[in-house]
């Protein structure tokens, strides 16, 4: 019985001490305590698109989805996320008319594609960016830049993620011609 006591009391005391040992370890550095040197998707507004210009990204962006035979709703925003122009093809998911707003919405605001909030959330686990005003964790939105300055944003939305970004991405060719 004493044995059984003392092993008890032996197992018990290394127990309380791999625990404290444990406690007194440092913990994981943080990624978000890193300070970058320079402001992270600091581009300056510009002139923003013009109606016409929108309507341009759109219908090459129609286009190459149709010819994929892709349903997609378009969106084209100004620098604050404003809709400038907007277009849905016949077909295409009612739900993801709002959805392809908020993709442009939030390329716009936060001027950086929608796909890094995705990849935050998804792959680095970072899930406070679901706490941000206005963020929409899915690819399809990407900010257009002409010389350097934010002019909008495009948003597409219909089919899978990298369906709506790959469309997307024809408009943002067309703008860099």
């Amino acid at each position: 019985m004493l044995k059984k006591f003392i092993k008890v009391l032996v197992v018990g005391f290394l127990s309380v001490q791999g625990l404290m040992a444990f406690a007194q370890q440092d913990p994981a550095p943080n990624p978000m305590d890193a300070i970058p040197d320079v402001m992270p998707f600091d581009i300056p507004n510009g002139v923003q698109i013009t109606a016409d210009r929108a309507d341009q990204l759109i219908n090459a962006v129609a286009a190459e989805s149709k010819k994929r035979n892709w349903k997609m709703n378009i969106a084209v925003v100004d620098q604050s996320g404003y809709l400038i122009a907007f277009k849905r093809m016949d077909g295409a998911q009612i739900a993801s008319i709002a959805i392809a707003e908020h993709k442009a919405r939030t390329a716009a605001k936060y001027r950086r594609e929608t796909k890094l909030f995705e990849n935050a959330v998804n792959i680095q686990k970072f899930n406070y960016i679901l706490s941000l005003d206005d963020v929409i964790a899915s690819r399809g939105g990407i900010p257009l830049v002409e010389g350097g300055k934010l002019i909008g944003a495009i948003g597409c939305s219909g089919g899978t993620g990298s369906q709506d970004e790959a469309v997307c991405k024809v408009g943002v060719a067309l703008l860099n011609k």
